[in-house]
């Protein structure tokens, strides 16, 4: 059976690899909350059935649904997705899910972080969270790996690592006092380190623009292999998410990862600005201790915020005058790997997106690889 260790991956010799390196396979979470997606979800439930579709054809994909849903998301996945039952409060993967490591005899390890559903009672997005909280020590049971549990607060959309020891995170998010109000910025640096197993931390300032996250990194920044980075850009000056965009360039450009290399910026066009329609602003349910949805809000969309699978990029389809042109970009940044597009809006209308919702777990010895799905229709 798994363990819980006393110890921190960093003393036991293990790092986050990066989402470049080779996969056992994917995890999401079924949505279904009313009060945070539209018509009951199931719009969303369709855009997350074309993401587990879209990934499967690359690698393994398992589902968590709840007990009330998992008829429902059997019938809407492709036969070859695990679907196994899982209560939580959201569909947030990266966020809830755990975060795994790997030693260099090819051990996999999980991390434990604690969640309090992106700032607790000041300024969380929703309340209780305490299903969400359990969903990494779950996730590590069902694939019998041993369990990190880390004692401060962090979701992983809020890092991004080159597999090489180096981290890019944000000040908007991790220095945030609804996180950890009694570390300082050296604390979270040690602790990053600790459950990591990197040595070089890269602050960027805020995330995207308007992110409910508070500026997790996963939509503003990511790494495309080691020494280089994909960043969200654009040229309007007058648009709020200039300056910020600005902001991490210069700071990347200065940066220096662990291994000393100065960073290759590859910037990628952001869509939009998009904004929550009045439509699917009342398809959503009011309820105490949720975010309420409102028409006229700005949404955080990025291309930023897609998933490596392993023989494929999933990306989302967000704004059709700029998709032709992120995935022109990425498919030159990933010419080994096929570039797909899923509409992905109504992720969107969550507040999150493709890499929002999923985590993967890397190819090691002793974890299981579940035979990998037929989609059943085509991802443009």
């Amino acid at each position: 059976m798994p363990r819980t260790l006393k110890s921190t991956p960093r003393r036991d010799g293990f790092r986050m690899p990066g989402e470049f390196e080779p996969h056992a396979g994917t995890w999401m979470l079924w949505p279904e909350r009313p009060d945070n997606w539209r018509l009951g979800a199931k719009p969303a439930q369709e855009a997350f059935a074309a993401v587990a579709t879209g990934i499967a054809a690359a690698e393994p994909v398992t589902v968590g649904a709840s007990a009330v849903q998992w008829e429902n998301a059997r019938q809407m996945l492709p036969e070859g997705v695990r679907v196994v039952e899982v209560s939580t409060n959201d569909a947030w993967a990266r966020d809830t899910g755990p975060t795994f490591v790997v030693d260099g005899r090819g051990r996999v390890r999980g991390v434990d972080w604690i969640f309090n559903a992106w700032g607790g009672l000041e300024g969380g997005l929703y309340f209780p969270w305490d299903k969400d909280d359990l969903v990494a020590s779950k996730v590590l049971e069902i694939e019998r790996v041993d369990r990190y549990r880390a004692p401060f607060v962090l979701e992983g959309g809020a890092i991004h690592v080159d597999g090489q020891g180096t981290v890019i995170t944000t000040e908007e998010c991790l220095l945030n006092p609804n996180r950890n109000p009694g570390l300082a910025r050296e604390d979270i640096e040690k602790g990053l380190k600790d459950y990591l197993g990197i040595d070089t931390v890269i602050w960027l300032g805020r995330g995207v623009y308007n992110d409910e996250t508070d500026g997790h990194v996963d939509n503003l920044c990511c790494f495309v292999r080691p020494g280089e980075v994909a960043l969200t850009w654009t040229t309007e000056r007058d648009d709020p998410q200039y300056e910020i965009s600005r902001d991490a360039f210069e700071r990347l450009s200065a940066a220096r990862d662990a291994r000393g290399r100065r960073l290759k910026i590859h910037k990628l066009p952001q869509p939009g600005p998009l904004v929550m329609t009045a439509e699917e602003a009342s398809g959503v349910e009011l309820r105490e201790g949720s975010r309420p949805r409102m028409a006229g809000d700005r949404m955080a969309g990025s291309y930023v915020n897609f998933y490596l699978a392993n023989r494929r990029v999933v990306m989302p389809l967000l704004d059709p005058r700029t998709d032709a042109r992120a995935m022109r970009i990425l498919r030159r940044l990933f010419p080994r790997r096929e570039v797909v597009g899923v509409p992905a809006r109504e992720i969107l209308l969550g507040g999150g997106n493709i890499h929002c919702i999923t985590q993967q777990l890397p190819l090691g010895r002793g974890v299981r690889v579940v035979a990998r799905a037929r989609p059943r229709r085509r991802v443009a």
